[in-house]
């Protein structure tokens, strides 16, 4: 055990994933598994149209990985939407294998993966939805199946909506509420809100104060997903709905005034602690919270936290709140993700990638070449952790599902005497374990690799399982190989981009606070995506912490910058209240240059050079509101950390 210890990070990191299989088992998401593959193969076999039963059961199979807890609303899109994206995906890959292309079609695929790259960087919806275009490109030109390509298409949606059906169903027994299921619906997100936000009040002034902000930061992620993000357009929100968004709101102000007292470092009496925990509970039951203890109005934090009860006292009574709105990209944003740097170096290394790889893979004996292609796009997939980890987890978990295959093969072909009947068996019960898979990579990959070769199966490809192994340790050299790569969408890539974006949040609400009359809503909001974006950066710093070297020693540098930039946040927050209070405000000079420094600190940050020197006043200086010498600090900070 000490040798493992002493072993570096980025070759432990598969292991300390393991911790993450604990928990308790999703048994509606279990029972969609069970029912979704299987019967989908089942009616194609039965039916004497097996290849389209094996193309539906391919559909059935990305929808159950994209189906993660999720509201009811959501869960169409996130389902539908990389669903859309795979059977174009495959009427491409089908229709390039009729145009008999020949070497071409390693170009060609290489050309639909540099779409696929750039769609992955707008967000984790689109990322699936890009992987699906890929990996079924790969599929529809790789594996010969007897039905046009339109019909291909259409067989894989049928499958994927087959899993969008039972999602709105299966609620409808009692057994399955949405009540009692583990993911998050709108009420329990909004509801988990309001406890983080009790947890923050009652560590305010302990060392825990930080940690329950950032949990209390990922409850407001949950929460705005399930009231704005992923909506389908003509969906109009019911009345339940705009209550509930109501409460959101009010959450924020109740939140702004806690951070407040965060950067007062001044905790709170337990009785008024205790507020967010009867808003929780009103919120999940639906029954009035009852009298909701104040502060004392003292300090600029406690008159906030003051005022934000008293408002939320009128919401839960029934008053509309103060319209926030939604927080995440918008169109435009989302469009120069997909053109900007991090699209375009993304785009080009998955290129190079299913490129190289279907070269090799052609090269190779044997008919069925686009296992290697469609594993290397899995691989490339940043979000799926450290390159090395994802490599070692990829492969171990393929040897051991490998050999699960062959030894369920072996003991059931015989004894089934029909030779269709064993391996839709087999996906049933793989496809019931997706749900706790997607867990570990490794498992997932253990699980999913018998489902696969039993749909392959059916589908004509016999080849030996061990053929699918050497494909996959030769996926994770390609893969490692454009790793070392530079300017290919690689660590730095990732960790740049999104702390580029938390930059230029911060400079966003520290400009909405700094101007006078600014809507009270849009600075809420503008706090909203600071915090998210500076959430994000922390994930891609921690993630790219456990790269191997000389990324991961390098990129774990950052850490500190992403902590002064939430300290930013903080004090920013704090003036923003203090200012509300009557406090004067800034002098409009110093204002200018934290406003000067934090744009040039996000352009180093994403050109990746040192950031140029300005000359930011003293904390003494600075007179008007006494949180901007905080704010200066943590500018000063930051930039020093960054041209290191």
């Amino acid at each position: 055990m000490r040798a493992l210890s002493d072993l570096p990070h980025w070759l432990t990191h598969p292991l300390g994933g393991v911790r993450t299989l604990r928990g308790p088992v999703p048994w509606p998401a279990v029972l969609r598994g069970a029912l979704g593959v299987g019967p989908a193969v089942a009616v194609g076999v039965a039916t004497g149209n097996t290849p389209a039963g094996v193309t539906a059961g391919l559909g059935a199979m990305f929808a159950h990985i994209n189906d993660r807890p999720a509201t009811r609303r959501t869960r169409t899109v996130r389902i539908g939407l990389p669903a859309l994206a795979g059977s174009l995906g495959l009427f491409i890959g089908a229709s390039f294998a009729t145009l008999g292309l020949g070497p071409w079609i390693a170009l060609a695929l290489a050309t639909v993966g540099l779409v696929s790259g750039a769609l992955s960087a707008v967000g984790p919806v689109c990322s699936n939805a890009g992987v699906q275009l890929m990996v079924l490109a790969v599929v529809g030109a790789g594996m010969p199946l007897p039905e046009p390509p339109p019909v291909r298409a259409g067989m894989l949606l049928v499958g994927a909506a087959w899993v969008i059906v039972m999602a709105s169903l299966l609620p409808l027994v009692h057994r399955f509420r949405p009540a009692a299921a583990p993911g998050p619906d709108e009420r329990g997100a909004v509801a988990a809100v309001y406890d983080a936000l009790g947890d923050l009040m009652t560590v305010v002034g302990t060392e825990g104060a930080q940690a329950a902000r950032r949990r209390l930061t990922s409850a407001y992620d949950t929460a705005y997903e399930a009231l704005y993000a992923h909506r389908i357009p003509w969906q109009r929100p019911d009345e339940e709905e705009r209550r509930l968004r109501d409460r959101l709101a009010v959450a924020g102000g109740l939140s702004e005034a806690v951070l407040t007292l965060l950067w007062e470092n001044e905790p709170l009496p337990a009785r008024v602690a205790r507020t967010p925990a009867q808003l929780a509970r009103s919120v999940r039951t639906g029954l009035p919270p009852g009298r909701l203890p104040a502060p004392v109005p003292g300090t600029a934090g406690s008159i906030a936290v003051h005022r934000a009860v008293l408002l939320a006292a009128r919401v839960f009574d029934g008053e509309p709140a103060p319209p926030v709105g939604a927080v995440g990209p918008g169109h435009r944003q989302r469009l120069r993700r997909m053109t900007g740097p991090a699209g375009r170096e993304y785009a080009a290394r998955v290129a190079l990638c299913v490129g190289v790889a279907t070269v090799l893979a052609r090269s190779l004996p044997g008919d069925h070449w686009y296992w290697l292609p469609a594993t290397a796009t899995f691989l490339v997939k940043p979000d799926m952790g450290p390159l090395v980890s994802r490599a070692l987890s990829r492969a171990f978990g393929t040897a051991v599902g490998v050999a699960v295959f062959g030894v369920l093969a072996t003991l059931l072909g015989p004894m089934t005497g029909l030779p269709g009947l064993w391996p839709v068996a087999v996906a049933s019960v793989c496809a019931a374990a997706i749900p706790v898979s997607v867990r570990h990579f490794a498992l997932q990959t253990a699980v999913l690799t018998p489902l696969l070769l039993s749909l392959v199966y059916l589908g004509g490809d016999t080849d030996p399982g061990y053929t699918r192994l050497r494909d996959t340790l030769l996926a994770c050299v390609v893969v490692l190989a454009a790793g070392a790569l530079p300017g290919l969408g690689g660590p730095r890539a990732q960790v740049s981009v999104r702390l580029s974006l938390a930059v230029r949040a911060t400079r966003d609400h520290l400009d909405r606070v700094l101007t006078a009359e600014a809507p009270y809503a849009e600075r809420l909001r503008l706090r909203r995506e600071a915090y998210r974006a500076l959430a994000d950066a922390r994930r891609a710093v921690e993630v790219a912490s456990a790269e191997h070297p000389p990324f991961g020693r390098d990129l774990a540098a950052w850490a500190p910058v992403v902590s002064a930039l939430e300290e930013i946040v903080d004090a920013a927050t704090a003036c923003g209240v203090r200012l509300d209070q009557g406090a004067p405000y800034p002098d409009a000079e110093l204002a200018a240059r934290l406003r000067a420094g934090l744009s040039d600190l996000a352009d180093a940050v994403a050109t990746r050079r040192p950031p140029t020197d300005l000359v930011l006043p003293a904390g003494a200086a600075v007179t008007d509101c006494a949180t901007l010498a905080d704010v200066t600090a943590g500018l000063r900070r930051a930039r020093r950390l960054a041209s290191r």
